[in-house]
């Protein structure tokens, strides 16, 4: 075998093997840990560029004890619980040119050291749908209000636009994070009070009478969404090294969630009663979907799902990911 296939051979197969452990049981993977360590592949990257042109069996050795050290640091560290962007890094923000009361966008009402955004509510609004856009940021939404939509933010790095159109019948709401570019690696204080903390986030509330399209594009990002209040027809998700945890409620005839990530961990959460289907289409990604049949090649389905006249449905891709989704 030529020695410049060993390498990536060793690689793929290295990965198989973590992703089959990972699935039968026999390792306890922590996902997370491919976003917070991905560095490593360009590690060994470089490692094998270097000695590319040279046989010597030391020089091989050498890269291969560079693959093994990073596969033991993804495999058997845990980093993502601990280290992890979410928990403790932060965005500084200093902004010394900030108006405090800058009131330019449509809905905005914004209050000094924060930033508040209202969009009221008539009775007319049947279909409304909110656009997120923006990393570098944490999501939350399970609140209602008597307003159309209500947002809280913090802002560290960056800053957030709101404004608002109409398209037909289709109320529209466009959330933004703006100029958040890249991450200064500092600490939160960690007790979790909010106080110290210096992390971009954005508390959502919506109105529960209309029903719901949103739309989430977001880099780096954690998502808290609570959906149980709400009318929801679709949600549509994409991201890259993220984490999303969507709790849903009782469909509508039809509940569309759509969920197209990199490297990210993704939790789905329906009601017991709910009939679902999913297809998934996630190529070296860990999935677990309790309480479903596979009825065919990466489709499954809760019992009773084709006579039941309310229906979730789920469609997830992604590359390197874990994808569950449980029934509560």
């Amino acid at each position: 075998m030529r020695n410049d296939k060993i390498i990536p051979g060793v690689v793929l197969i290295l990965i198989g093997a973590v992703i089959l452990l990972h699935n039968y049981g026999y390792i306890n993977f922590h996902w997370q840990n491919f976003i917070y360590l991905w560095p490593i592949f360009i590690v060994i990257g470089g490692i094998n560029l270097i000695f590319a042109h040279n046989r010597s069996t030391w020089a091989m050795l050498l890269k291969l004890a560079v693959i093994i050290i990073g596969f033991g640091l993804i495999v058997f560290g845990n980093f993502g619980s601990h280290h992890g962007f979410w928990n403790n890094n932060t965005y500084n923000y200093n902004d010394d040119n900030d108006d405090d009361d800058d009131s330019s966008g449509k809905g905005i009402v914004k209050i000094e050291g924060n930033s508040v955004y209202n969009e009221p509510f008539t009775n007319d609004i049947k279909v409304a749908r909110l656009n997120i856009s923006g990393g570098g940021t944490i999501y939350s939404l399970s609140d209602t209000t008597n307003q159309l939509f209500n947002a809280s933010t913090k802002e560290f790095r960056g800053n957030y636009t709101f404004n608002h159109s109409k398209e037909d019948s289709v109320y529209v709401l466009d959330f933004s994070m703006k100029n958040s570019h890249g991450i200064n690696w500092n600490w939160h204080d960690g007790d979790n009070d909010g106080k110290n903390d210096k992390t971009n986030s954005a508390v959502f509330k919506l109105n529960p009478n209309p029903e719901w399209e949103i739309n989430v594009k977001a880099g780096a990002t954690k998502l808290n969404f609570d959906l149980t209040k709400f009318k929801v027809r679709l949600l549509k998700i994409s991201g890259g090294a993220a984490a999303f945890d969507v709790k849903l409620g009782q469909p509508l005839l039809a509940t569309n969630v759509i969920i197209s990530t990199g490297m990210s961990a993704t939790n789905i959460s329906i009601p017991e009663n709910a009939a679902c289907r999913i297809i998934s289409e996630t190529g070296l990604s860990s999935k677990n979907f309790e309480g479903f049949t596979e009825t065919t090649d990466n489709n499954y389905e809760t019992p009773g799902f084709s006579s039941a006249k309310n229906k979730i449905y789920i469609k997830m891709s992604g590359g390197m990911a874990d994808f569950k989704v449980r029934r509560y």
